[in-house]
């Protein structure tokens, strides 16, 4: 897609809208978030022997979350500007859609709603709000080492997740910080099932069939081959399942959990198998399409069948 004539007579409103639909799907992003920050807030009131808080705690979590998401699409923009500019020129900032001074605007106005929602629960919850931007600058930057991380590309996808888990260290803080001073026993369990997804997320968006592989686009699939890119997805599933099934005897829901789990693991199988055996266009969208639904089985079943099979 190109910047057309028509492009430049369209309101702003209906520009942020193609933007939206193009680079940040608000709708699935908001239903994905919202399931995760209610698992979230469930793990945590169910690890700390807590009744579930209001529905303003899960409002302002959640809210909180699509800031961070959205604020994390603002610095892939400013990080990948060159390389949009050269290789995928049809997305909507190079091509004219929107500017990049204008989302990176958008995404700065945000900082102070962020900051009004956290205190509304406890000024102690804006510790880890700016925690989680402190990380987001030292993304955007690299790290202040971009060309030797870019490198690595393994030390560059664990460096980037780690951002994971400190969003959901502030998500179960809106529940338990307004408590205790620390996190409830076993939380860290959660905390490394949000690390590991979040690498199945990435990993599975980056796994391309030979055919889809375009100049400038660094994927796994074309620094490991699209089998043995796979299959490392299938291995961070498999510790992500490792991980949920620990969080299930936490919480004192092992069995459905574990259940839940593994039928979901078995599914991603059955794709990577087909995928390693022929990796085509299709099998590459419907790994990045089970790579979301997984995220979203694991933390519905974290956080919700402690509420219909737990033992108190």
């Amino acid at each position: 897609m190109t910047s057309t004539a028509a492009d430049n007579q369209l309101s702003l409103l209906r520009r942020l809208w193609i933007y939206q639909a193009e680079r940040f799907p608000l709708f699935k992003t908001a239903l994905l978030l919202v399931v995760f920050t209610a698992a979230s807030i469930s793990v945590s009131a169910h690890l700390g022997r807590r009744d579930l808080p209001g529905v303003w705690t899960f409002a302002v979590a959640a809210l909180v979350a699509l800031i961070f998401f959205f604020q994390m699409r603002a610095c892939d923009e400013v990080k990948d500007q060159e390389d949009d500019r050269r290789y995928r020129p049809e997305r909507p900032v190079p091509r004219g859609l929107v500017t990049l001074r204008l989302i990176v605007g958008l995404a700065f106005g945000l900082v102070p709603v962020a900051i009004l929602l956290s205190v509304t629960l406890t000024p102690w919850l804006l510790v880890l709000l700016f925690a989680v931007w402190v990380w987001l600058g030292l993304m955007t930057a690299e790290f202040f080492v971009p060309d030797w991380l870019k490198a690595r590309p393994f030390l560059y996808l664990v460096s980037h997740m780690l951002i994971m888990p400190l969003i959901d260290l502030y998500v179960t803080a809106s529940e338990w910080l307004p408590h205790a001073v620390f996190p409830p026993n076993g939380l860290w369990l959660f905390l490394a099932l949000s690390f590991c997804n979040g690498c199945v997320i990435e990993i599975g968006r980056k796994v391309w069939a030979p055919e889809s592989e375009r100049d400038g686009v660094e994927t796994y699939s074309r620094v490991l081959g699209p089998q043995r890119a796979a299959l490392l997805w299938l291995g961070c599933a498999g510790l992500a399942l490792g991980w949920l099934i620990a969080v299930g005897f936490a919480v004192g829901a092992p069995l459905l959990i574990a259940a839940i789990g593994v039928a979901a693991f078995a599914v991603l199988a059955v794709v990577v198998i087909r995928f390693v055996t022929a990796p085509t266009p299709k099998g590459q969208k419907q790994i990045d399409a089970l790579a979301g639904l997984w995220v979203l089985v694991c933390y519905a079943a974290a956080g919700y069948a402690p509420l219909i099979g737990g033992t108190p």
